[in-house]
């Protein structure tokens, strides 16, 4: 899924205009129109068949707990299918434009974050599936999840179209903004808490304003201060890490007999050297003091994934680090693998290369039993959601906007935002292409959702009964 000429014709350092020219090029190999096609194959691998493959490589005892967060709605199943669709798309038209993917782009995965000098931002925050790609997979994915998360708000068909085309009109016009800003520039280029402040007071609604200041505000407190006596106790030892088995818990051995504090060693000791020098000062000013395995989100349940808590001065000077296992990308199979060691360096590397400037404490390491990467657990760190308190009907066109911005400026970050933008054009081609697509693949995640049910009540797929 690579082009030797577009490879080539980069070397060269060609001129604003003529890498304009490249991208309408590239519509001749793959029209905009061809992206919008979708047609399952013959012999398609199941959905059942690809999550329980997923499945062998996971924590058994959390398989369920995963499967039954993916059974709430078809939303929470297609955040969870991230390797069903990617091997979907895979046998559709793709143009061989490159672009570091986030790999499981949703409206679910954006949120706040704070820069390495404490500035909050918004962009993408998930990064396990993260490998360059031709970009048309992440807006696919993207503009899919916004349909089906229209259906989720009780929306009908022609409103979800307008979201989709908001989405896509927002990323086409932003990349056509970053063409033309000097590299520096766009290395510099956040979306700020100032700049979506201003962005909203021109052009969105007051609810949406409202509900955005409600976000900024909760993310700014979102610190490790916020943690203590929500994920902590007091003991006779000190603080220490709450115990709620299954979804906290202080494992002694892992699952191939491994000591898990030994395990612990290991990991700091390969993810220390990781960092900047300056940080590691940072870090290694902080006393260890415990450590958890903790179930988070949807798609990554199953995997690994432990939460560090360190002390400074004193109690009152706490730090929480979050460790994630990672593994092979839902993406490998499909485009070319990366030059790194380890897969945690590649999420690391990713994730630099989309957010700019990542967290302070951003890194990756590898133990006997796996690869992993380390980020705060809590700095000014806010997600999105959708219905309930989250995104509703009244908020969700002005969201819109903010996600086809957010991806703009990551693929512009990594890719070639001329190219990109000639090939993506001023009209609504591409956006007509993409509102089919996500019309027909929100249509076939609700079958394989369906399927997935099934197999549930089959006993074909396990899931935990107990809500958690």
């Amino acid at each position: 899924m690579t082009s030797k000429l577009y490879d080539s014709f980069l070397q060269k350092n060609p001129s604003p205009q003529e890498r304009l020219n490249l991208g309408k090029s590239i519509r001749k190999q793959v029209p905009r129109s061809s992206i919008g096609q979708f047609e399952i194959e013959a012999d398609r691998q199941t959905p059942i068949d690809i999550l329980l493959t997923q499945a062998q490589s996971r924590i058994p005892e959390y398989v369920p707990i995963r499967h039954a967060r993916m059974a709430v709605d078809p939303f929470a199943f297609y955040r969870g299918g991230a390797a069903i669709m990617a091997h979907d798309l895979a046998t559709i038209p793709s143009p061989p434009i490159s672009v570091q993917l986030c790999g499981d782009m949703h409206v679910s995965n954006f949120g706040f974050f704070s820069t390495t000098e404490h500035q909050l931002v918004f962009g993408i925050n998930d990064f396990d599936e993260t490998l360059p790609g031709n970009f048309d997979w992440d807006l696919k994915r993207l503009t899919a999840s916004a349909m089906i998360a229209a259906q989720q708000l009780g929306q009908d068909h022609t409103w979800g179209e307008m979201i989709v085309r908001t989405i896509v009109k927002a990323y086409r016009d932003s990349m056509q903004q970053y063409s033309v800003e000097p590299y520096i520039d766009l290395k510099r280029s956040y979306i700020d808490d100032k700049a979506l402040t201003s962005a909203a007071a021109k052009h969105a609604q007051p609810v949406s304003q409202k509900y955005l200041q409600k976000l900024l505000s909760k993310a700014r407190q979102n610190n490790s201060h916020g943690l203590i006596g929500k994920i902590t106790e007091n003991t006779p030892e000190g603080v220490r890490l709450i115990n709620k088995p299954p979804l906290i818990e202080h494992p002694e051995f892992s699952l191939h007999g491994y000591k898990i504090s030994e395990l612990n060693d290991e990991g700091l000791n390969t993810y220390i050297p990781s960092l900047a020098p300056d940080r590691r000062n940072l870090l290694l000013r902080y006393k260890w003091i415990d450590w958890a395995r903790k179930v988070v989100g949807v798609g990554s349940v199953g995997t690994a994934c432990w939460v560090m808590y360190f002390e400074g001065l004193d109690e009152n000077d706490p730090l929480f680090l979050q460790t994630k296992q990672a593994q092979k990308s839902v993406l490998a199979s499909f485009f070319p693998d990366t030059q790194f060691k380890t897969e945690g360096e590649r999420v690391v590397h990713g994730q630099c290369l989309i957010q700019g400037a990542p967290d302070l404490f951003l890194g990756f390491g590898k133990t006997a039993e796996m690869d992993f990467y380390v980020r705060q657990l809590r700095d000014m760190k806010g997600g999105m959601s959708i219905g309930g308190d989250g995104i509703n009907a009244k908020t969700f066109p002005d969201f819109a906007k903010l996600f086809g911005w957010a991806l703009a400026n990551a693929h512009a970050r990594s890719g070639d935002a001329a190219v990109l933008t000639g090939y993506c054009g001023k009209s609504e081609t591409l956006d007509d292409a993409l509102v089919n697509f996500a019309t027909t693949y929100s249509k076939q995640n609700e079958m394989d959702y369906d399927s997935f049910l099934r197999a549930i009540k089959s006993g074909k797929i396990s899931c935990a009964t107990k809500d958690f």
